[in-house]
């Protein structure tokens, strides 16, 4: 059995492969500059399957979003994982931030679910999710305002690394995180040192 029939007899597994393309179009060309020709082509199936599936192409670009955004989801559990591994100092994070700048699909992927998230109100609540997930990484250790501020910070410099096409330097990241956190309010957190008992 060839694959193509195999693909035919598992409609999931082709409607997968659909989204798939298209998520990897949405990166390269972004949300706007989809086609239902160009989504057909990447997958390998006829142009006819993409509108089997997806009744029109917002629906397909939404759901293209939406695999995007189950990505910046499962990064950001690895993150959850380096932080209580690591600790949340201003210097850990700066090293997260730094390793997943070096992932120039990872930045897209992101910036084209804030971009769509921005003029589709469907959208909108799942960009903020993400958002909220990250603020909840750091608020035990910080408190909302501090975790938020560093959060808006965060975001800025995935957008800084989108227009101007450089990254910023390690060094002031970890300096700019510094100033907005401060030192953890929770001694127990991870990552702190403990002070020395007085003798």
């Amino acid at each position: 059995m060839g694959e193509s029939t195999r693909r035919r007899r598992d409609p999931e597994a082709r409607r997968r492969e659909i989204v798939t393309a298209a998520a990897e179009l949405i990166v390269e060309v972004g949300a706007d500059g989809l086609t239902h020709r160009m989504v057909a082509a990447r997958a390998g199936v006829p142009l006819g399957a993409t509108t089997q599936y997806f009744d029109t192409l917002d629906d397909l670009r939404s759901a293209a979003l939406r695999a995007l955004a189950d990505e910046v989801d499962a990064r950001l559990d690895g993150v959850r994982i380096a932080l209580a591994e690591r600790g949340v100092s201003p210097a850990v994070i700066a090293d997260l931030i730094t390793e997943g700048l070096d992932d120039a699909r990872a930045v897209k992927a992101d910036r084209a679910v804030v971009t769509a998230a921005i003029h589709d109100p469907r959208l909108r609540r799942l960009a903020q999710h993400l958002s909220e997930q990250l603020v909840a990484l750091l608020e035990p250790a910080y408190g909302y305002d501090r975790a938020t501020a560093a959060m808006i910070f965060i975001d800025g410099v995935m957008w800084s690394t989108q227009i101007r096409e450089t990254t910023p330097d390690r060094a002031f990241i970890e300096t700019a995180l510094t100033q907005l956190l401060g030192m953890p309010e929770n001694d127990d957190s991870p990552g702190r040192t403990a002070a020395p008992s007085a003798p």
